[in-house]
């Protein structure tokens, strides 16, 4: 691999946290379903490249997402390392129970900042929405678990247009206080410039929100995810969510293309002098072999220039 001396810019955290989602939102949206050995080695080998948070699944009913449907079966196959995290979507408290069963340390709720989301998605409004995910998370976190609350459709909905920050800000707020230890803040659509991302985070800093209970999930759909990560980083934020291979999209918005590329980012990171832990060339090499399961190359841009 080209080695290229890094150089520190001013304003920039020196660690970044990568919370890994391909395993999960990467693969959720596979037409044809994955085997579940291929799964837990996907997982495994994100490990191995580094990563300390790896999403694994979720324990959605399998009618809504039939790739998932083997969620209990893979964290009982899955061989887990004492220093990784294997959070899982939980959409309610049936979703939590078996969560609970399955020894699971940390899970995550998915809210909408928009009405035409949260009925697309969860079949509720956004106050039916949360009202719904109030008793989760004070299970879960009664439990000893963490809790991440996602945000959807924070910077553009395909069928609002604008979101109002206030919007946006008022469902953050709303999953904090109910218990969410992180707020992962959702381009779902990828429409977000950086100027928005400075305008969003502006509105939690105001309302007192610490910068350090936010994560930031850029889709790249308009070649933005990058820009807006970097901006995202000299405003404060340390945590960022991104899908080996770019893999990833919404089963409930056809206009949510792939997610962040974590090769993509890391490359970034790596020339900016921020450590991350991960190992570049052995994420590539997953990505190159988790391309040939699915039968089509990476799209990431780091992938294909270092295969």
């Amino acid at each position: 691999m080209l080695e290229i001396e890094p150089i520190r810019a001013d304003g920039l955290p020196a660690e970044v946290t990568i919370y890994e989602v391909g395993p999960r939102d990467g693969l959720q949206n596979e037409s044809a379903i994955v085997p579940i050995e291929v799964k837990a080695e996907f997982i495994g080998r994100l490990g191995a490249a580094g990563l300390s948070i790896i999403e694994a699944t979720s324990f959605v009913h399998p009618k809504w997402v039939p790739q998932l449907a083997d969620a209990a079966e893979l964290i009982q196959v899955l061989q887990r390392v004492p220093d990784i995290r294997y959070p899982v979507l939980v959409p309610n408290e049936r979703g939590l129970e078996r969560a609970l069963e399955a020894g699971i340390a940390d899970v995550a709720v998915f809210a909408s900042a928009t009405e035409a989301f949260a009925q697309r998605n969860l079949n509720r409004s956004v106050a039916e929405s949360l009202a719904m995910f109030a008793p989760v998370v004070s299970r879960a976190r009664a439990a000893g678990l963490g809790v991440r609350g996602y945000v959807s459709m924070c910077f553009g909905d395909p069928w609002e247009g604008t979101v109002p920050i206030e919007q946006v800000v008022s469902v953050g707020r709303a999953l904090l206080e109910m218990g969410c230890t992180e707020l992962s803040l959702g381009d779902t659509i990828g429409v977000a410039t950086p100027g928005r991302v400075v305008a969003v985070l502006d509105g939690f800093a105001a309302a007192g929100t610490s910068v350090g209970s936010l994560a930031v999930h850029f889709h790249d759909t308009y070649g933005q995810a990058l820009s807006n990560t970097l901006t995202a980083l000299r405003e404060g934020v340390t945590v960022v969510d991104a899908s080996t291979g770019g893999l990833g999209g919404c089963p409930y918005a056809e206009s949510a293309t792939g997610n962040l590329a974590t090769e993509d980012l890391v490359w970034m990171l790596n020339g900016l002098g921020i450590s991350t832990g991960v190992d570049l060339q052995s994420l590539v090499d997953t990505s190159i072999w988790m391309a040939g399961k699915l039968g089509r190359p990476s799209p990431s841009r780091v992938v294909q220039a270092l295969s």
